[in-house]
């Protein structure tokens, strides 16, 4: 059967991509950042999965207000790199997983679950800078990514947003869905997004070390009730834009010691601020 050995977690930031896109790593506002994804480069080098289940945020991209799904799952063999403005970042295309995919929409659907199941999906820096940052910067014209990606979005824009509770049963939800699957996969499960930050009212530029820091030490301790954080919560100490942390619990919530397993070990954490007004957090937990 297949089976999820690892989750990852990390932020997403734009300008980390643009950084990335534009040789700026090694700037000295720059260099800290990417100095904390070292480790996690090699560990993908050592550690390669057969397919990453990455859930991330579409940012108008994919979708507009004119469409709003909440959870939203690609089953496309491939998916493009997103124009948000600028151009596509200099990336290679995401391969996908289709037949995996349509298993996991069948069984979390089955499950209760409502997925919109997507055949055709641009894909945006939610899901690229991740990749950047954990695989390395590959040329656009490269064939592919390490491995096929199954990208997950999840609206963390437009309110109503899903509940931190609500993802973490989805995680579990997904976890069974790839137990179920009959071929022997390796499958790392990501969850994107946050940490703390607000792009825009009276308290842009918002950072909040000590919550962040608080929030990691309990999603790794006690999932279950890091799952019990209330939207208020996030954004009044993370800001509006704090919530996309309740992605993390999709991740969180796919381990198996959510289900009766042994406690997950963890291989690195980082944090960092700022980035771009915004400050970095990522984590890597394997099963044991």
């Amino acid at each position: 059967m297949a089976r999820i050995t690892a989750s990852v977690y990390t932020s997403h930031v734009p300008a980390i991509g643009a950084a990335l896109d534009l040789g700026k790593d090694k700037e000295p506002y720059w260099q800290p950042v990417f100095a904390g994804y070292e480790y996690s480069k090699q560990w993908m080098k050592d550690n390669k999965p057969d397919v990453i289940f990455l859930v991330y945020n579409d940012h108008a991209t994919a979708f507009s207000l004119d469409m709003i799904p909440t959870f939203a799952i690609g089953t496309a063999p491939q998916f493009p790199v997103a124009d948000e403005g600028w151009g596509p970042r200099p990336v290679p295309p995401v391969i996908g997983h289709p037949e995996l995919a349509a298993h996991i929409a069948q069984s979390v659907i089955q499950q209760d679950f409502d997925l919109t199941i997507v055949n055709k999906m641009p894909v945006d820096h939610g899901l690229t800078v991740p990749l950047s940052l954990m695989c390395g910067q590959p040329p656009a014209d490269a064939f592919q990514w390490p491995c096929p990606v199954i990208p997950f979005a999840v609206n963390v824009v437009q309110y109503p947003v899903p509940s931190g509770q609500r993802c973490f049963q989805l995680g579990q939800a997904i976890r069974k869905a790839v137990e179920s699957y009959d071929q022997d996969l390796n499958v790392h499960i990501w969850g994107t997004g946050g940490m703390s930050h607000q792009l825009q009212g009276p308290r842009a530029g918002l950072i909040n070390r000590e919550w962040d820091n608080a929030w990691l030490d309990q999603m790794i301790a006690d999932p279950a009730a890091c799952a019990q954080v209330p939207h208020i919560d996030y954004v009044r100490e993370a800001g509006s834009e704090g919530i996309e942390l309740v992605m993390w619990l999709i991740a969180r919530g796919a381990m198996a010691d959510v289900t009766g397993g042994k406690p997950p070990a963890v291989k690195h954490r980082f944090y960092h601020v700022p980035a771009s007004n915004t400050a970095v957090g990522h984590l890597i937990m394997e099963n044991t």
